[in-house]
């Protein structure tokens, strides 16, 4: 269990250094990012639960260079495919 907390660390790491090198991150409704997940034959998610104060469920993706993001109340209906990886917590620059 402590390895797959730490790899989903690692992969929420990894993105979030993409983003800032990259300095490209879309902020999206949910419905628009579930429609980008769609179009990716095997998505990579990583998904954040909300924290006791802010319960909000957030979501990371990559498509085509690109790093979309959302939050919402209640967990997405995700594509059976999307590989997901959970993390404690998503942190964005600005």
């Amino acid at each position: 269990m402590a390895a797959a907390a730490a790899g989903a660390a690692a992969a929420a790491v990894a993105i979030a250094e993409a983003i800032k090198a990259s300095g490209v991150l879309v902020r999206m409704d949910p419905a628009n990012f579930v429609a980008i997940l769609a179009r990716a034959q095997t998505p990579l998610v990583v998904h954040a639960p909300g924290s006791l104060f802010a319960k909000r469920h957030h979501y990371l993706t990559s498509y085509k260079g690109l790093a979309f993001l959302t939050a919402t109340g209640q967990p997405l209906d995700l594509p059976p495919a999307a590989e997901v990886i959970e993390a404690r917590r998503i942190w964005t620059p600005g």
